[in-house]
C-alpha cells in the first residue's frame, strides 16, 4: 500500500478453485530467504501488488516462514469516480489465492483480507461543507467496497480503510485537507477542511460496514499521517477500532520483525489515534515497502494472528 505510485471446510477449498483464487503462476525468481521468525502468535504477510510466493504450504518471499494473509484493495475512490490519474487498483489474485488456500487447507494465517483506498471530504462530489454530507459520503464508499468484494473469498473479517495522503494526483492529500473543484481536478478551491468533517466520513464508512455485513471495521495509516488529518483533539481520538500502521518502517527485509520490533533492534511498530502496540486492536504492522521505504520486492507485513482468535 502507500503507493506513490480456526481451518474452514474442504467446501471453502473448493469455492477458492471455482472464483480462480488458488491459481499459482510464476511471477518471477524469488530472493533467496533468510532466517527469521515472527514470533509467537504473529504472521507474515503482504499486500497490494503482487510478490512471487512458491512452496507447499505457500511460503513469505524473502524471510520465509508461513505466508499468513494478503490484504488486497478492493476499490479506490478515484477509481470509482473515473479518475484519469490515481485510479489504481492493487490487487493480485494469484496472492489472495495462496494466502486463502493456506488457511483452508493448511490453517495457516488469516487468508485474504482487503481494504477501500479512502477518499476524504474534498474529493466528495457533493461536498456542501456539511458532516452529514461527509458521513453519506462515508457511507457510500463503504458501499461500494462491499459492493466489490461480493462474490469473492475474503475470510479476513476486518474490512480496511485506508486513509493516508499520498501525493499523486489527482488530489495528493485524498481530498482530507483540500477540496477540489471537483474529484478528479486537481484544482483546490478550499484549502481547509475540519477535523469534524474529516472524521465524520469515517463514522459513515464505519456505521455502513457493520450494519451491512459481518465485517469489523479498521483503518490503515500511520502516526505521521493522523494528527495531520484528524489534528490531536477528539476528533483524533481512535477507539474500539482496529487499527493497521505503517510506521516506522525499512528496506532492509533481513529485519523482519519478530513481534512489534524489527529483529535486533529497539525500533517497534507504531500505533495512532491514542492505541499502542498493547492494545487488542492493535492487528497488523507494514514494516517494509509501500511508497516511501521501497525494498525491491513488495509491501511486507507483521500480522497478529492470535488477536483474532
Amino acid at each position: 500500500m502507500r503507493t506513490v505510485p480456526k481451518a474452514l471446510s474442504v467446501g471453502l477449498l473448493a469455492m477458492a478453485a471455482a472464483v480462480g483464487l488458488v491459481t499459482v503462476p510464476a511471477i518471477g525468481a524469488a530472493a533467496a530467504p533468510v532466517a527469521a521468525a515472527p514470533g509467537a502468535g504473529f504472521g507474515y504477510g503482504t499486500d497490494s501488488w503482487p510478490v512471487t510466493v512458491t512452496g507447499t504450504p505457500s511460503q513469505e518471499p524473502v524471510t520465509g516462514g508461513n505466508y499468513s494473509g494478503y490484504m488486497g484493495m478492493a476499490g479506490n475512490w478515484a477509481r470509482t469516480e473515473g479518475c484519469k490519474t490515481g485510479n489504481f487498483l492493487a490487487w493480485t489474485p494469484v496472492n489472495a489465492g495462496q494466502a486463502n488456500v493456506n488457511l483452508v487447507k493448511y490453517a495457516i494465517g488469516t487468508g485474504t483480507g482487503v481494504y477501500w483506498y479512502m477518499g476524504g471530504p474534498g474529493v466528495d462530489p457533493h461536498w456542501n461543507g456539511t458532516t452529514t454530507e461527509a458521513y453519506y459520503w462515508g457511507k457510500l464508499q463503504a458501499s461500494w467496497a462491499l459492493a466489490a468484494i461480493k462474490g469473492k473469498l475474503i475470510p479476513y473479517s476486518v474490512l480496511w480503510a485506508d486513509i493516508e495522503m499520498p501525493e499523486i494526483a489527482p488530489a495528493p492529500d485524498n481530498g482530507w485537507n483540500t477540496v477540489y473543484t471537483s474529484p478528479c481536478s486537481g484544482v483546490a478551491r478550499q484549502n481547509y477542511v475540519p477535523a469534524v468533517i474529516d472524521r465524520s466520513v469515517l463514522a459513515g464508512f464505519a456505521s455502513f460496514v457493520t450494519s451491512h455485513s459481518k465485517d469489523k471495521v479498521g483503518v490503515y495509516s500511520a502516526p505521521t499521517i493522523w494528527p495531520q488529518i484528524f489534528g490531536s483533539g477528539q476528533y483524533a481520538t481512535l477507539t474500539n477500532t482496529y487499527e493497521w500502521t505503517y510506521w516506522p518502517e525499512t528496506k532492509n527485509l533481513s529485519a523482519a520483525p519478530t513481534g512489534w520490533c524489527l529483529h535486533g533492534t529497539s525500533t517497534c511498530a507504531q500505533f495512532f489515534g491514542g492505541q499502542t502496540s498493547a492494545s487488542k486492536y492493535a492487528l497488523m504492522w507494514q514494516w517494509s515497502g509501500g511508497g516511501g521505504v521501497t525494498n525491491g520486492v513488495g509491501d511486507f507485513d507483521q500480522i497478529d494472528l492470535a488477536r483474532m482468535k
